[in-house]
């Protein structure tokens, strides 16, 4: 099997790269990720202008791209570049938007296809642990509109968002995918309290508090009964941008690891010489290959049916929560008591697969929904 990219992803991957080399040098996006907003609007711009944003959506939906490999180049590159810009929050939200279809809501996603609308899903809530059906937030109808009661939790630069994918319960019990809505809602909605925070990895979070928010009949995206598939393919797009951004990293704390062990010297000879630290570094080699495959497997499956889907993107994420830890700590051994500084860009690689194993399900989760799947 052909495992190449096209050539028209081949240049894609590319520009980006060499702009993250480039422009986005560490100094840069420490800066940015410790912001008062986590990210650099410029920044932001000058990425999108590359077609970084048009990569992950197809040409009706004002891209040029939209596959699963599509998304896992785009976001290899920026997972190289540690980037913070609100790529991840445009894809998920832009995906349930185009997977909803219909023209009342065609505005709001080529505004986020532009760039020109920072979009975030909200759909985390405190206690949910991962579970995505777990939603205890409300949506009551009123009139012919709706109101929105309860709270979501680590919303990916969600102060900083214009617009918010708010996942709500409109009928049924908590855990039963039946009745649970996504409705668009404007952040500076009234009755929507927040609170921001800086992330461990760096980047901001928010708490969201919806008080009796009010909204009108269009801001409802997925109705009772087609809300969550819209949602389950939000999150899989996310999950698959994830495990790619995960292999960008790994490839950049390998190659800085073994950079060092060529260069660092003990008892006249570079440590890199010596058969132990060797044998580590071959297996750090396999493990990272192993992640890849597990990548290059979900983005061919993003457009088959649930199940083959599903199953496939859970065994991904499984494959890069635990493979991500084992490359971060091991590079970091590598190193010795250098590698923790924060003035080296390797603990922040390390800090940032930890992080990624826990953001839409860690390891165990996965595993035992790729178990679950297989009985179903």
């Amino acid at each position: 099997m052909n495992f190449e990219h096209t050539e028209e992803r081949r240049m894609l991957a590319a520009t980006l790269d060499r702009f993250v080399a480039d422009r986005y040098r560490f100094d840069v996006r420490d800066k940015a990720a410790g912001s008062k907003e986590g990210f650099d609007r410029q920044m932001w711009a000058r990425l999108v202008e590359l077609g970084t944003l048009a990569a992950l959506f197809d040409e009706a939906d004002g891209g040029f791209g939209g596959g699963g490999f599509d998304i896992a180049v785009v976001f290899e590159s920026l997972g190289r570049g540690l980037v913070v810009e609100p790529f991840l929050g445009a894809l998920m939200v832009g995906s349930a938007l185009v997977a909803a279809g219909g023209e009342a809501r065609r505005g709001v996603l080529d505004r986020i296809v532009e760039g020109s609308a920072i979009a975030a899903l909200a759909h985390d809530e405190p206690g949910s642990h991962y579970e995505t059906t777990r939603v205890t937030t409300r949506a009551q109808r009123e009139g012919e509109g709706w109101v929105l009661n309860g709270t979501k939790t680590a919303v990916l630069l969600g102060e900083q968002a214009d617009v918010l994918l708010v996942s709500a319960r409109s009928s049924g019990e908590v855990e039963d995918e039946q009745g649970i809505s996504l409705f668009l809602v404007p952040r500076e909605a009234a009755g929507l309290e927040v609170r921001d925070y800086a992330k461990v990895d760096g980047g901001r979070l928010a708490d969201f508090r919806f008080n009796g928010v009010k909204l009108g009949a269009d801001a409802l995206i997925g109705a009772a009964d087609a809300g969550y598939p819209l949602l389950e393919r939000a999150l899989g797009c996310g999950i698959l941008a994830l495990s790619a951004e995960a292999i960008g990293a790994m490839e950049v704390a390998r190659n800085a690891t073994l950079e060092y062990l060529r260069t660092r010297k003990q008892f006249g000879l570079p440590i890199g010489s010596f058969q132990a630290l060797q044998h580590r570094m071959a297996e750090l080699l396999i493990e990272i290959e192993q992640a890849r495959s597990a990548v290059i497997n979900a983005a061919a499956a993003i457009g088959l049916d649930h199940l083959a889907r599903e199953r496939a993107l859970s065994a991904a994420k499984y494959t890069i929560g635990r493979s991500g830890i084992h490359v971060a700590e091991e590079c970091i051994q590598l190193h010795g008591g250098i590698g923790m500084t924060w003035e080296l860009p390797l603990a922040h690689y390390a800090k940032r697969l930890v992080m990624i194993d826990h953001e839409l399900g860690d390891e165990d989760h996965h595993l035992e929904r790729y178990i679950a799947l297989g009985r179903a």
